[in-house]
């Protein structure tokens, strides 16, 4: 979904894909690993519906950009494929797990809330809460009451519709505030159908690729301009936290293609994974910072309150 741009999104699910494949033949020395790379976007390419897992990108431009192209339809045609799979095979064949710009395409296709524009960019690390059903899904169960991920978006699920949630089953599992509203009202995951999952922001983000960001003279001066340079200063701090993205990036869509892997492997009769171990190294970070150099719980969110 990233319309042919080069960005450091997809080398950092590149990483993530390695990790799994030497975890998969490790667990199961003659099963062949295939990857393959679809780009709807700007190339009309159909996803391919013999695959098994599907990291579906964020991307650039608005999520109404496409409508009325055909990439639009096939994507539409995809997801519902995937539904249909899963509720013939009890919730056991192919697995989409949506990032950012395909979370608003998802968030569309099934209507689950309205997709709009925010009043201004959201950059940078910043908190996610889950919901009490996120906090029992398998998709965030690992990570407590929140979680930090790098977010850079200008759209955002609002206004949820719980009727047409429910049609498939589907759970809310985090948001953009506690309460739903006082940092900010999005809706940043979902659980939406049998084989789909989705989050907002980008649990893909490893160090290297969040400092290519927020090291960049124009985006380090935007930031400050948007939450002051205090905030920018313990982002700064922060990234190299193994409690913070690290543990996101460790976990999140690791933890998700083991689960969904062993789901296949009790239907195919190969051996499971184990679950997924943090590694700072592979992080890009070896060392965690020494602790005098946070702040109470280090962090401010956007707003500039403690999180």
């Amino acid at each position: 979904m990233n319309a042919g741009h080069q960005n450091q999104a997809i080398r950092c699910i590149g990483v993530l894909i390695d990790q799994l494949e030497s975890r998969v033949r490790l667990a199961n020395p003659g099963l062949e690993v295939e990857r393959v790379h679809c780009s709807p976007r700007d190339k009309g390419e159909k996803p391919p519906t013999d695959c098994h897992l599907y990291l579906s990108s964020g991307g650039p431009g608005s999520p109404y950009d496409g409508d009325g192209q055909e990439w639009v339809d096939d994507y539409s045609e995809f997801l519902d494929g995937v539904v249909d799979d899963n509720v013939a095979h009890n919730n056991r064949d192919r697995a989409v797990l949506a990032v950012c710009y395909s979370f608003e395409m998802a968030v569309r296709h099934f209507d689950v809330a309205e997709v709009a524009p925010r009043a201004t960019r959201k950059f940078g690390v910043m908190p996610i809460y889950t919901t009490n059903e996120g906090q029992e899904h398998p998709l965030l169960e690992s990570f407590g009451d929140r979680l930090f991920a790098f977010e850079h978006r200008n759209w955002e699920a609002v206004r949820l519709d719980e009727s047409a949630l429910s049609k498939f089953g589907g759970r809310l599992l985090a948001r953009e505030s506690r309460d739903g509203v006082s940092k900010g009202e999005a809706l940043m995951a979902f659980d939406f159908a049998p084989g789909i999952e989705g989050v907002q922001f980008h649990p893909e983000a490893d160090r290297p690729g969040v400092m290519a960001w927020v090291a960049r003279p124009d985006q380090a001066e935007a930031f400050k301009l948007a939450y002051g340079i205090t905030t920018y200063e313990r982002m700064l701090r922060t990234i190299d936290s193994p409690e913070r993205i690290a543990r996101t990036f460790a976990l999140l869509i690791p933890g998700w293609m083991t689960r969904k892997f062993n789901a296949l492997a009790e239907r195919h009769g190969w051996n499971p994974l184990p679950p997924p171990v943090q590694d700072m190294a592979t992080f890009g970070s070896i060392m965690p910072p020494p602790p005098s150099s946070m702040t109470d719980d280090g962090l401010d969110d956007a707003h500039g309150e403690k999180v």
